[in-house]
């Protein structure tokens, strides 16, 4: 029996330089799309090709810089990335402040736009939130706090600092013990990035000689937002006084024809309140709780033993019925409210039930509004003129209820404001009200 040997076909040398033709060109488009990636890696990380001009850090010798932008302007990538740069220049200390610490967390951090994002591996730094810091490869270390907390504040020394959002700042004084602690280095400086509303602070800052100033509008950042919503946003808010300030970053002045005034409630704003003679919480209801509804204003406010005035407490929002006993009664036992007030004009007479259906004995006093609203707001307006209203830290949308509601226009009243109006009125109007702590009704 004989075997033959298998039939394999023999490459022939052209077949042999083909493939490795074919070899070397996979290797070389290989080669090219990990440059390709390598360079867009690059080019991600490379902010003085992303920014704009007025996104980079400013020539000159400054102490504040300050970026009045309107929403979606890039002022959280701007913050991000000054920082990264400040720590490549040598700064060591570096204070994030935030106005809540979700928000300082959230947003300043872990953002898509924030610190962590921003920086390339190799540079980034390593994030502890347990002890609230960031510590880059160079030995640079950057701490968190929250400016609802300006204690956190006190203390630490800083040579930089990131401020997010300090129009809103609920505590102002954070601001104070922040200027304190910078003291480090030979040249500290701060970057504030915050849309514009007309604060003390604000205004302060906008007139301070080491303040370098940059203004920006919502456009400027068109080719890097979603398709169309620049055009959504315009269509719905351009020419007003919301959109001046959302989205082109204006720092407004106050609204003629408005009762409140912002130098009023600057003017009078304290840090705590003191002793406490009566407090209450007020509801001014939505007809629906739906996507498209009003929000329920919900506000806590007080008379002290001096005899002024203390707004404690802002919880308004779109909230179910529900909802609303629930956060009124939870307001009502941290405050030591005697007494929750509610107009019951508009569709607000599920009010007592709802609260009592969760505490039988609640004390609900009902209000009829039987006069017009301008007509029930200028006596708490003329409260606030007069200094006997203080804001016990800051309240945003309430005050820009306040000061941006044109009394004249007929337009109605927001509900922030007439859930402030209502506690005053029975706080503070000079009115028999009836004070037993059981359910009342009258009519204003």
């Amino acid at each position: 029996m004989t075997s033959s040997a298998p039939n394999v076909p023999r490459s022939s040398p052209n077949s042999v330089a083909t493939l490795a033709s074919e070899v070397a060109r996979l290797r070389i488009e290989a080669r090219l799309r990990a440059l390709a990636i390598e360079e867009a890696a690059r080019a991600r990380y490379d902010w003085p090709r992303n920014a704009r001009a007025e996104q980079g850090l400013p020539p000159g010798d400054w102490r504040v810089w300050l970026v009045l932008a309107g929403r979606g302007w890039g002022k959280t990538r701007t913050g991000a990335e000054t920082v990264r740069a400040w720590v490549a220049a040598g700064y060591r200390r570096i204070a994030l402040v935030g106005r809540t610490a979700a928000d300082v967390r959230d947003v300043i951090v872990e953002g898509e736009s924030g610190i962590l994002a921003v920086h390339p591996d190799g540079e980034r730094p390593r994030w502890n939130p347990s002890n609230r810091r960031l510590t880059w490869p160079n030995g640079a270390q950057a701490t968190t706090y929250s400016a609802d907390e300006p204690d956190q504040l006190r203390g630490p020394q800083h040579d930089a600092a990131l401020c997010d959002e300090l129009a809103s700042w609920s505590r102002p004084e954070a601001w104070d013990q922040l200027r304190f602690g910078l003291r480090l280095g030979t040249d500290p400086r701060v970057i504030v990035t915050t849309t514009p509303r007309p604060t003390k602070i604000i205004r302060d800052l906008l007139a301070a000689p080491g303040t370098i100033v940059t203004r920006g509008r919502t456009r400027d950042n068109f080719a890097n937002l979603a398709p169309g919503i620049v055009e959504e946003l315009e269509r719905r808010y351009a020419g007003t006084r919301l959109g001046r300030q959302e989205l082109d970053g204006e720092v407004l002045d106050d609204t003629a024809g408005a009762l409140w005034r912002w130098q009023w409630i600057d003017a009078a704003r304290v840090v705590k309140a003191p002793d406490l003679r009566r407090v209450v919480v007020a509801i001014d209801p939505a007809v629906s709780s739906n996507e498209g509804s009003d929000e329920t204003g919900i506000v806590v406010a007080a008379v002290g033993m001096d005899g002024r005035g203390y707004v404690l407490a802002d919880a308004s929002g779109k909230h179910r019925p529900e909802d609303t006993a629930r956060i009124a009664l939870s307001l009502a036992d941290l405050h030591g409210a005697d007494a929750i007030v509610a107009e019951v004009n508009n569709g607000g007479d599920w009010i007592p039930t709802v609260i009592r259906s969760h505490r039988p004995n609640a004390n609900v006093r009902t209000v009829h509004a039987s006069r017009g609203k301008l007509t029930r707001a200028e006596p708490v307006a003329a409260l606030y003129e007069q200094g006997k209203v203080s804001h016990v830290g800051a309240f945003g949308p309430l005050e820009d209820q306040l000061t941006t509601w044109d009394a004249t226009s007929g337009r109605k009243s927001p509900d922030r404001l007439d859930a402030l109006v209502w506690a005053f009125t029975d706080l503070m109007c000079p009115r028999e009200l009836p004070r037993v702590l059981t359910e009342s009704s009258y009519d204003f």
